[in-house]
């Protein structure tokens, strides 16, 4: 059963507090996707007036990993891991309320097995897209996330 949404909320006030305090909130996830959300405001704007880019790149990245971590805790095993690779493209000014989602939280399930079954790492990469209220990709986001079973 996925985690519920205000709970790894919580969970980022405490271990992701920048995060937190920038707005970035986990609305809903499941197993294949997970859609995260943050408000273009004065904390998190750059000098132009919009979201600045490592705000985003933060929602972008919860997307992505918070399937990950409730996939690893369905596990029942000690797993690492962590972002190796990642890049981005902005194609449209971020302002408003910006929603990232990740729809590949069906990948992570092969790669978890893997490195299970064999004890080594494995890779996999995951795409978070932001879009405004309008519906206009603002942000995409890729992430090459290692797992590995920890010794």
């Amino acid at each position: 059963m996925p985690v519920s949404a205000p709970k790894f909320n919580m969970f980022t006030f405490f271990k992701l507090p920048s995060a937190w305090w920038c707005g970035v909130r986990l609305q809903s996830i499941d197993k294949k996707r997970a859609v995260v959300t943050v408000k273009h405001g004065w904390f998190n704007q750059n000098p132009f007036k919009s979201m600045f880019w490592a705000v985003q790149g933060m929602a972008a990245e919860l997307a992505t990993g918070a399937m990950m971590i409730d996939q690893i805790k369905d596990s029942g095993k000690k797993i690492s891991m962590l972002v190796a690779n990642n890049n981005a493209n902005f194609s449209k000014k971020a302002t408003g309320k910006i929603t990232f989602v990740c729809a590949d939280g069906d990948k992570i399930a092969a790669a978890l097995d893997k490195t299970i079954a064999t004890g080594e790492g494995q890779t996999v990469w995951m795409q978070s897209i932001g879009t405004n209220t309008d519906g206009v990709v603002v942000s995409t986001f890729n992430f090459e996330w290692t797992v590995r079973v920890k010794q």
